[in-house]
């Protein structure tokens, strides 16, 4: 899956699946952005065993941001019973190419395929109680919080875990 946009400037950028050539610039990313970090293998695995859930952005044909997703059976977040639901691992997108919409169209990207390559009904992440810039953006694309993880990061950081509905996704 490919989508192009546009963003305010007449600029341009490309969602699209993940490829094992776009290895070391999503390490890169993922160190860069954020204190938690993944080894290439924790990547590769995610792309192997669920490829049309892990995306990256592209600007001027270089990868800028990307989001990785998985399938998991458990509890619901959002309703009674158990449910096969996505779990967002790890999103990020580098400074100078945030807030012109590539999060959202990353997290739209992945959500859509969770629920219709993977049939998900319903999708959650974790997020760190200070990063409210991704909570607000969560909250517009109808996640709600389920609960705060005391120390949930390394750094002793807590996190809300947020979920959202997949079935009404169009």
């Amino acid at each position: 899956m490919m989508l192009q946009n546009s963003f305010k400037g007449g600029g341009k950028f490309i969602i699209r699946n993940f490829r094992s050539g776009d290895l070391e610039k999503v390490v890169y990313i993922n160190r860069t952005c954020l204190p938690e970090n993944y080894s290439p293998d924790f990547f590769i695995e995610h792309h192997l065993r669920w490829p049309e859930a892990f995306y990256v952005a592209e600007v001027g044909g270089e990868v800028v941001g990307y989001v990785m997703s998985r399938v998991e059976w458990g509890w619901s977040y959002v309703k009674r019973g158990i449910v096969k639901k996505g779990h967002i691992i790890s999103i990020a997108v580098l400074p100078e190419h945030r807030r012109i919409g590539i999060g959202r169209s990353l997290m739209v990207s992945a959500m859509k395929s969770l629920k219709d390559r993977y049939n998900c009904g319903e999708v959650y992440l974790e997020v760190r109680v200070s990063n409210v810039p991704a909570i607000n953006l969560y909250k517009s694309l109808k996640f709600r919080i389920v609960k705060k993880i005391p120390f949930y990061y390394l750094d002793g950081e807590d996190a809300y875990l947020m979920a959202a509905d997949l079935r009404g996704l169009d």
